[in-house]
């Protein structure tokens, strides 16, 4: 949870969080026009570093702001970063705003980005949830077409956040024209016959980093993976339900718009496929970390 004492860099200056401060035409805070991403710290290491720092070119290549660093100007940014926070497993922010310039919405020329990053210590679910599961609605994806940009314009995704809070549950699992895209903060996955099943990479669907990890992972667990269109009868008949992320590795959904998810004995419960990725996403973080 970021506090007045939560530790951040702005354009390089090591500060408080609650020191920090941003011209107000800064076209992140006009626009959103920004590219943001989130990487897990375990132990004080980065996890998975590589990947987050690829998908935080990708996304600022195609909104056309130019990387204000290279790989291991990220990498000197981060440890300086993680060297400041108390816990050992931590989450670093990092946020590139296209800068401050006149409000115009065509894209100014000759701007310096915004470069913003912070460190949290990191709250992972809870036993009892990743026991028993958790809870996630369903909802109609009503964001806008470029899923696949880790955009700051994050509006559609806190209304979509907002519906499951509302409700008590955990996340939002969103289909578009009748087949699974995410959920508001998640990836999201299926279990069917005992493969791993999760919609395929396009411009509705962030690429979570969790999406090539998982594909070793179910490889190292003996798991078939596969990504392909679901579409939402067969979501509802999956055998088990999963979700992943930075902060929830990969998480159990036990119950989907107040119904158990799965069959049989099982029915309700975490099944042997989370079981195993769990137990592989825990070997992985003390081997992928640098």
């Amino acid at each position: 949870m970021t506090t007045s004492a939560t530790m951040c860099l702005l354009n390089g200056v090591l500060m408080p969080v609650s020191e920090a401060k941003i011209g107000v035409l800064d076209r992140g805070f006009i626009f959103g026009d920004g590219i943001y991403d989130v990487a897990p710290v375990y132990g004080r290491r980065l996890f998975r570093f590589d990947e987050h720092i690829a998908r935080l070119h990708r996304s600022l290549t195609k909104i056309r702001i130019p990387d204000p660093h290279t790989r291991d100007e990220w990498l000197a940014l981060c440890r300086q970063l993680v060297a400041t926070c108390p816990a050992d497993d931590q989450v670093i922010y990092l946020h590139v705003s296209r800068g401050v310039a006149p409000r115009d919405h065509v894209m100014p020329e000759g701007v310096t980005p915004t470069v913003f990053a912070m460190v949290n210590p990191m709250k992972p679910p809870t036993p009892d949830q990743r026991h028993h599961g958790v809870a996630c609605v369903t909802a109609r994806d009503f964001r806008w077409e470029r899923g696949d940009i880790k955009s700051t314009s994050l509006l559609g995704n806190v209304l979509a956040r907002q519906i499951s809070a509302d409700a008590g549950a955990v996340e939002t699992i969103m289909f578009r024209d009748g087949f699974l895209t995410e959920a508001a903060a998640s990836n999201v996955w299926i279990v069917h016959e005992g493969a791993l099943l999760g919609p395929p990479k396009s411009e509705h669907v962030l690429e979570g980093i969790r999406y090539e990890l998982l594909r070793e992972l179910c490889e190292d667990a003996g798991v078939a993976y596969n990504l392909r269109p679901i579409s939402e009868g067969e979501f509802h008949a999956a055998d088990e339900v999963l979700l992943s992320s930075a902060t929830k590795e990969v998480l159990p959904v036990t119950r989907v718009d107040g119904e158990p998810v799965g069959h049989g004995a099982l029915r309700g419960k975490p099944g042997p496929v989370y079981a195993r990725l769990h137990e592989a996403y825990q070997q992985a973080k003390r081997t992928m970390s640098i």
